[in-house]
């Protein structure tokens, strides 16, 4: 009678997800409606002017077990830069800035994430932009728990880096525009 109740009971926790270790990776997709990528930057040395980019995509490959075994893969749609002043967007897409003609996109593609404490982690990684691909570390927050909302699984993360823009070729008017950039990603994602 023992045995089988013993039989039973592990019949039971194998059968119900979640009650066991479970290894591999979930994929997420960056949702575009719900997850933002900012930029600020100092101007004249007075001032910050932030901006964001309104249309960005990507893929997170989750372990949730163990994030260094983690990914994270983003394409942001320079053209779709937005400071609230149009003159100002034009000039950013032109040939002196970003050079959204030759190099409408920026992608980013992870090499190595660790954890750095509970719900906490380091992301480092290969930054293209300009035409230029740098290493850029990002601090990381989350990801959040997963909540059943909007027909899906969904959790968040964010994540903030310092780069210099001259680093990736961006140097116009460096008495006006300063030359560290601080990124920051809020980022929605949904369970494929």
């Amino acid at each position: 009678m023992r045995k089988w109740l013993m039989a039973v009971g592990c019949a039971a926790i194998l059968a119900v997800p979640g009650a066991h270790a479970q290894t591999g990776t979930s994929t997420w997709q960056i949702d575009p409606v719900h997850s933002n990528a900012q930029f600020s930057v100092r101007h004249f040395g007075i001032s910050n002017v932030q901006g964001e980019f309104t249309r960005l995509s990507g893929t997170v490959q989750l372990d949730e077990h163990d994030i260094s075994k983690s990914s994270v893969t983003a394409s942001i749609d320079v053209t779709s830069i937005d400071t609230r002043s149009t003159k100002r967007d034009d000039d950013l897409k032109s040939a002196k800035f970003f050079d959204v003609a030759n190099f409408p996109t920026m992608t980013f593609q992870s090499t190595k994430i660790w954890a750095t404490g509970e719900g906490t982690a380091k992301m480092t990684g290969n930054l293209t932009m300009h035409g230029v691909t740098k290493e850029v570390t990002f601090d990381v927050g989350g990801p959040t728990a997963a909540v059943e909302v909007m027909h899906g699984t969904r959790r968040g993360a964010s994540a903030t880096a310092k780069i210099k823009r001259q680093d990736f070729g961006v140097s116009a008017d460096s008495g006006m525009v300063g030359d560290e950039v601080t990124i920051t990603l809020d980022i929605e994602m949904v369970k494929q």
